[in-house]
């Protein structure tokens, strides 16, 4: 710890004397009530009724909490779960009371695609009984799916893994039904002829509150959720693997561009047909393999627009490609060392993930033939490269468990075809000591060569770099009080090509403190936060030192809203004249998100914003200005959703002269989505999209377009018998800006795809 700032040197100091005063056995974490499980008496078929004889004879689950905004209160309505199994298949079903069946909140939708606002229900299913991942499988009325992989880890619930399972639901005179039924070859499980796993029955019932029910108590605070499940009993005889999907696919895509330039016309290219396959086999319930050949890694929807202008460091994007959500949490780890979407385009992918006893496990291998852009980080910002070469990719990871906490070991590779490497690796961990505390840590070294390529980055002429990155954080948490404390370092010469570190050549400590209220009326929480976040380089001297303040509150309307006062400070590099010296300037705002959801026909309402003091990071001034996006769905029926977002940043500057300021920039986005869902299947698709940004080259130290931006619009049908049986028919169209401020078009897509998954 020498080379950390006093600061930073006491805060580590500190966080090493908790570790040594808890150092105590780890404290058990009480679990909710046994639900035990019996076989199926019959045949049961999922179509929204439970008067199938296989479910006689299931043990009602009848004992539920609210959770939120009660605090483990008797439910305002009744709920009734049943669970059966049989030799192929886990079932749940579930008698949902409603008083005014008239207030359900039921639309069409798209697969995954349910908000809070809506009802649903289903279970959380923890196969490996750990205490610390679970799976999702959740239904609304309609039968419209969502599933989830819920890591406790990372305390983050993913919807990008998909599996294989039915449902179907029916609203009646009293309330709705739901059965949910869920092949074992889904599930990864241990090989035990006598199984025990950890079980949630959930609801969500949004009223004037967000009432969330479950079949165990939740106490507030704690530093897990999984942890708290029911424990289900009764599983016996399980089936043991050796299953096998294949999912071939073939897709056709005819692209047209303009020859010279926007508004020159289009010519036509040839239509390019592809084909390739995904296939996953399951040699026993704990283990499974995949396999990605020429995948078609297409992203049907676009990326949901960010304002790039004025940003210092790369901006992330969520993983959505099916070959890399296979135990998706094990790729994630404190230091973010594995993003997948690095892995731009793979001619070939294979991988090997499972569970042995307490030890879990993934390999990655892949061919990828490049494209995209590589990261360039630094200390104050980072660039990119283009990635115009191809690379083998290796990822590994083995995670071993130690009751709540666990200790693990990742190593990446990738090697680039003409010449440099990007090897890391190192350990991580966590460690709950008791309910309250949690410490997650990662230490990681880093060996690379870059490739001789100067054309595509001035620092791309071979060089060796090596480096370490180490990130250690300390949460704890109660019914009211809530603090946490994290220190990271970071090289120069870290580099993580396979992952996202954005930035490198640092030292900082982040501190929080929190206290919660939980009032009776429109408000059900409120709680009061305080944050530092000073970071210094490597030679000490500060690069931002922020202290920010403000309160949180949930209410009805199953709103919720933030206010803080964030007082920063930036060090910046200065332009054109004053190129190479630097600025401390000040940065102090008003932030603020506001989000409710009212009602089914208007929801998902939110405003988020920070106005005040801004930095313009491009030529190293001080400025005033703001961002503000603001968002919401309209459900004219059942069956259409109208979805805006649209996002606005300014910054207001003086010459550097002196003088009245003036404003340097405005970027805009707007984005209109129009989905109608005919069925839990169907569904037709709309989305335009655009982007304009107007700045004064006058105010630039470098030269700057004064009006650049695009317009880009799809169209989709898509029905899908599972989320790997699909057919998509889309049509895209792409403008530019220009200077007169009319679109020209740029190019169009049509675009098909077929795909069936077989399985045995």
């Amino acid at each position: 710890m020498r080379n950390l700032p006093p600061g930073a040197r006491s805060v580590s100091l500190l966080l090493l004397g908790f570790l040594l005063a808890t150092a105590a056995s780890a404290e058990e974490v009480p679990r909710g009530a046994e639900i035990r499980i019996a076989r199926a008496a019959g045949p049961i078929v999922v179509d929204g009724s439970l008067a199938d004889e296989g479910w006689k004879g299931a043990v009602p689950v009848d004992t539920w909490f609210e959770v939120q905004p009660g605090d483990n209160l008797p439910p305002k309505v009744a709920s009734i779960g049943y669970l059966a199994y049989d030799d192929r298949y886990f079932y749940a079903g579930f008698a949902f009371s409603d008083p005014e069946p008239a207030s359900i909140r039921a639309p069409y939708s798209d697969r995954d695609d349910i908000s809070s606002s809506n009802d649903y229900g289903g279970i959380v299913l923890d196969t490996r009984n750990d205490g610390r991942t679970a799976i999702l499988f959740l239904a609304t009325p309609r039968g419209i799916q969502y599933d989830a992989v819920q890591d406790d880890a990372t305390g983050t619930e993913s919807a990008s893994p998909d599996f294989y399972w039915d449902s179907a639901g029916r609203i009646t005179a009293d309330g709705w039904v739901l059965e949910i039924r869920v092949p074992f070859s889904s599930l990864r499980y241990s090989d035990d002829d006598v199984q025990t796993w950890g079980i949630m029955l959930f609801r969500n019932y949004p009223r004037e509150f967000r009432y969330q029910l479950f079949s165990m108590k939740l106490p507030r605070g704690g530093s897990c959720f999984v942890c708290r499940e029911n424990v289900l009993t009764g599983l016996e005889g399980l089936p043991g693997g050796d299953h096998l999907v294949v999912a071939p696919y073939l897709a056709a895509k005819q692209e047209s561009a303009s020859e010279g330039g926007a508004g020159t016309g289009l010519a036509d290219g040839p239509t390019e047909l592809t084909g390739g396959l995904d296939a996953k086999w399951i040699p026993n319930p704990d283990n499974a393999v995949d396999l990605t050949v020429n995948p078609d890694f297409s992203q049907v929807e676009s990326d949901v627009a960010k304002i790039s202008a004025n940003e210092r460091f790369a901006l992330f994007y969520p993983e959505k490609r099916p070959f890399f959500l296979e135990g998706s949490e094990l790729l994630s780890t404190p230091i973010q060392a594995v993003y997948t979407r690095a892995v731009t385009s793979p001619r070939w992918g294979l991988r090997a993930t499972g569970k042995n006893d307490s030890t879990a496990y993934t390999v990655l291998l892949a061919d990828d033939r490049g494209g995209g852009s590589v990261i360039l980080p630094g200390p104050e910002g980072s660039s990119f490269a283009d990635q115009d070469f191809s690379s083998r990719v290796a990822v590994a990871r083995v995670r071993h468990d130690l009751g709540a906490s666990f200790a693990s070991f990742l190593v990446t590779d990738r090697e680039v075809d003409g010449g440099g490497f990007n090897r890391v690796f190192g350990p991580d961990f966590q460690w709950r000591p008791n309910v309250a505390d949690t410490v997650t840590g990662q230490l990681l070294f880093s060996l690379t060569e870059n490739p001789d390529r100067p054309e595509l980055a001035p620092e791309w002429d071979g060089r060796t770099l090596s480096g370490s990155g180490l990130d250690v954080w300390w949460s704890h948490t109660t019914r009211t009080f809530d603090s946490g404390l994290e220190v990271k370092a970071f090289g120069d010469g870290f580099r993580a090509d396979v992952g996202f570190v954005p930035q490198v050549g640092f030292r900082e400590v982040y501190g929080e403190v929190g206290y919660t209220w939980r009032p009776t009326g429109f408000l059900t929480r409120v709680r009061a936060f305080a944050f530092t976040d000073p970071m210094w380089d490597n030679d000490g001297d500060s690069i931002r030192n922020l202290l920010a303040a403000g309160v949180g509150m949930d209410g009805r309307w199953n709103s919720f809203a933030r206010f803080e006062v964030y007082a920063d400070r930036w060090r910046v590099a200065g332009c054109g004249a004053a190129s190479g010296s630097t600025l401390e300037i000040p940065k102090t705002q008003l932030r603020f998100i506001l989000q409710a959801n009212p009602s089914l026909l208007v929801s998902e309402l939110s405003l988020e914003g920070a106005l005040g003091e801004e930095i313009d990071f491009d030529n190293a001034r001080p400025g005033h200005g703001g961002t503000l996006t603001l968002g919401g769905t309209v459900r004219p029926t059942d069956h259409l959703a109208l979805r805006l977002d649209t996002s606005r940043r300014w910054i207001d500057v003086r010459p550097d002269g002196g003088g009245a300021e003036g404003r340097l920039f405005t970027a805009q986005v707007e984005r209109l989505k129009a989905t109608y869902t005919f069925s839990a299947r169907s569904y037709l698709r709309l989305i335009g999209q655009y982007e304009r940004t107007d700045a004064d080259p006058a105010l630039y130290c470098s030269p700057v377009d004064p009006l650049s931006g695009s317009f880009s619009g799809s169209v989709l049908f898509a029905y899908k018998l599972n989320w790997q049986s699909v057919l998509f028919l889309g049509y895209g169209d792409d403008r530019a800006l220009q200077d007169d401020g009319g679109l020209a078009r740029t190019g169009r897509q049509l675009f098909l795809k077929l795909s069936y998954a077989f399985q045995s």
